[in-house]
């Protein structure tokens, strides 16, 4: 059954119902397809938020235009994509003569800001990809701008959506261990993903605010939804002292570079067709290189960190990010006041047979949809009893199965309940960045951060 657009801009609200301002329902009645715009056409913009809503949502929505600053991008993402839309370089241009219903910011994420803001301000819906932003001033931008416009913006929080990290809130939803008092969260990129940052423009502070803001948020939104509050105050540690000015040598990058025999990180662009088609052949545009050297100079961001946050309702938790790991996964453990639980991907002691690491990236990422799902447990260990062990299927394409289900609620199943309460909104988007700026804050002042001084956003009544 199709989706009437009136239904699609609903959930738009419904989505949003984390927002700054309270929302009202849409009153659109045409049964015409959804008008969407794209800002941002690299490979998150052209693939997930590109070419999967064309092939699964094209009864619901139309692409009315592409934007980029690079001409050459642009020309390739129509191909991509499958679309036979206009291209824009001027964002305020495309609005104008589009009027798009919704416009989907995929830039980079010291750019987001600017998007976000005309796209509200010119009357459109926005959906952000993570992060919201990456600071304090430009959150709060952000903020205003959604509040004078009336209009509503979804950040597009996927983690929230696959079946494990369900599963793991609905257990704690259950009170499987009492009330939650403390969590410990360890992230490990390994050195293929891990790596993939400091190459690119994330390696930068002043374009991704660091990865405490642009990876980091994933995590801090995962754990604030799942111990349900908001954070009150940030400690944090961080040093660059693996990648960047720390590294034994350095080359122009991986192409050219002379140490390719001799460094284990070197990366052969040219047998990826993908970024050759979208980056390499449209270096001259725009001078964005995709396989920038590990080791450059510039890079003035953090590859260690770690930090302790107090939430508003008195949990405690304790969170650590490492970028060269030979392995990539994650752990989490809550203590309660009834027992633990413990949960994990990816550990591979923990894990019968191998995990490719050179290829574990590739398969989160994929979104045909075709993985087999596996299953993973999760351990719940009540007070003076016995450890249970719940299997949960787990999905490795499009990140543990997030993907799908987040595009399934806005495009297919908007008026579906969610008792989980997955959908993010701007407050959401802020909360899980504010975590982050508050803890580059701390390791420069050397000082603990309450988040209340960062942005206007008032405490809930219930918190602190």
């Amino acid at each position: 059954m199709k989706t009437s657009r009136r239904q699609f801009l609903t959930s738009l609200s419904l989505l949003a119902a984390t927002s700054a301002i309270p929302l009202s329902a849409f009153s659109f009645g045409l049964k015409s397809k959804l008008k969407v715009a794209l800002v941002g056409t690299g490979v998150r913009g052209t693939s997930f938020w590109g070419q999967r809503l064309v092939e699964n949502y094209s009864d619901i929505l139309e692409f009315v235009g592409l934007c980029d600053i690079n001409p050459g991008r642009l020309k390739y993402a129509l191909e991509y994509i499958g679309v036979n839309c206009p291209t824009f370089i001027d964002f305020e241009k495309m609005i104008l003569e589009t009027n798009p219903d919704l416009v989907i910011v995929t830039t980079k994420d010291s750019t987001h800001h600017q998007f976000i803001i005309k796209g509200l301000d010119m009357g459109c819906d926005v959906l952000t990809e993570k992060p919201l932003t990456i600071d304090e001033q430009k959150t709060q931008a952000i903020l205003d701008a959604e509040r004078r416009s009336g209009k509503n913006l979804i950040v597009g929080f996927n983690y929230r959506w696959s079946p494990y990290s369900t599963k793991i809130k609905e257990l704690l939803m259950q009170n499987a261990i009492g009330k939650i008092t403390s969590v410990d969260f360890h992230w490990y990129l390994n050195t293929y993903h891990g790596a993939s940052y400091f190459r690119r423009w994330h390696g930068q502070r002043e374009s991704s605010g660091t990865l405490w803001v642009h990876k980091a948020t994933h995590h801090f939104d995962l754990l604030n939804w799942w111990i349900n509050s908001e954070p009150y105050e940030v400690f944090a540690y961080g040093d660059l002292e693996y990648y960047g000015s720390k590294g034994p040598f350095r080359g122009d990058n991986c192409r050219t570079c002379p140490h390719k025999s001799e460094c284990s990180f070197f990366w052969d662009i040219t047998k990826d067709k993908q970024a050759m088609k979208l980056y390499v052949e449209n270096e001259k545009y725009d001078g964005y290189i995709r396989d920038n050297c590990l080791f450059r100079e510039e890079i003035n961001i953090y590859d260690k960190m770690s930090a302790q946050v107090k939430y508003a309702n008195n949990v405690t938790l304790n969170y650590s990010l490492t970028t060269y790991s030979p392995y990539e996964g994650w752990r989490v453990a809550f203590n309660g006041t009834e027992g633990r639980m413990e949960a994990w991907l990816d550990i591979p002691y923990l894990k019968e047979g191998s995990v490719n690491q050179a290829e574990l990236h590739t398969a989160e990422m994929d979104q045909s949809g075709t993985n087999e799902p596996e299953y993973e447990p999760i351990i719940t260990h009540r007070l003076w009893k016995d450890f249970e062990v719940v299997k949960v299927p787990v999905e490795r394409g499009g990140h543990g199965g997030g993907d799908e289900r987040l595009h399934d609620k806005i495009f297919k199943n908007p008026d579906l309940e969610d008792p989980y309460e997955r959908a993010a909104g701007s407050r959401d988007g802020a909360m899980s960045v504010l975590i982050g700026v508050a803890a580059r804050k701390s390791i420069e002042s050397g000082v603990p951060v309450r988040i209340a001084k960062l942005t206007d956003l008032e405490p809930r009544k219930e918190r602190i």
